[in-house]
């Protein structure tokens, strides 16, 4: 993981990304952006091929700029229509300096955090909780039981069921659904066939398969690339 001194908007003009941070992992198609604020160590993983656009602002810049309301960790957000086109002035070739500060600075007032993004993996943030996660994530097809899981955690169901409501804000059977939907998206970013991905996935059929997503995302697993399958 790198940090930077300044603040960033990761905004995906096509392709798909992974960004991660102690928090969790947001898992970034084309129309969604992440905002990372300044000193946060992340990564970025470019998934497909992509063209990424990202934005800067100095932590002068922020305190000088930026609305109160602008929350001071990161977060997903949907790319409205105004972002949208002041991301293609921004990045316009004869965009002079002077306008694209103003464009910049309008920018934060646009940056408004998806609720619950679904593409959005919180992680526990105590030692127990991420030797849960890492159990579960290793676990794709979800083979194992609640029981298994924690076990294999060294810790109890009933100490799961209270710590991933604190830690991450999902249940735990909410949050693996969650991880193992969001580790089929990276799957079918690499064009891998619905049907593969559901096998793969551990779910009975693409049927099976599609509902779970549907539940997880609020749509198809070929509407959400925007690819026909």
């Amino acid at each position: 993981m790198h940090v930077h001194d300044d603040a960033q908007l990761t905004f995906v003009v096509s392709g798909v990304v992974q960004v991660q941070t102690s928090e969790g992992r947001w898992f970034v198609p084309p129309q969604l952006a992440v905002w990372i604020p300044p000193n946060v160590m992340h990564t970025i993983e470019v998934l497909t091929d992509a063209e990424l656009w990202l934005v800067h602002w100095q932590p002068t810049a922020i305190s000088d700029w930026a609305p109160r309301s602008l929350p001071d960790r990161t977060f997903a957000l949907h790319v409205t229509s105004l972002l949208g086109s002041l991301l293609n002035t921004a990045f316009a070739d004869d965009t002079s300096a002077e306008k694209a500060e103003l464009v910049v600075r309008l920018m934060l007032h646009e940056l408004v955090e998806a609720p619950d993004a679904p593409t959005f993996l919180p992680l526990p943030s105590s030692p127990v909780g991420r030797r849960i996660a890492k159990v579960a994530l290793g676990d794709p097809q979800n083979r194992l039981s609640a029981a298994e899981t924690a076990f294999r955690a060294a810790t109890s169901v009933r100490s799961m069921s209270r710590l991933f409501p604190t830690e991450t804000g999902l249940t735990f059977k909410a949050w693996r659904q969650r991880a193992r939907i969001m580790q089929a998206m990276e799957r079918l970013a690499h064009d891998q066939p619905i049907a593969q991905v559901s096998s793969a996935a551990g779910f009975a059929s693409t049927a099976a398969f599609s509902c779970a997503f549907r539940q997880v995302t609020g749509t198809t697993p070929s509407a959400f690339l925007g690819r026909p399958r």
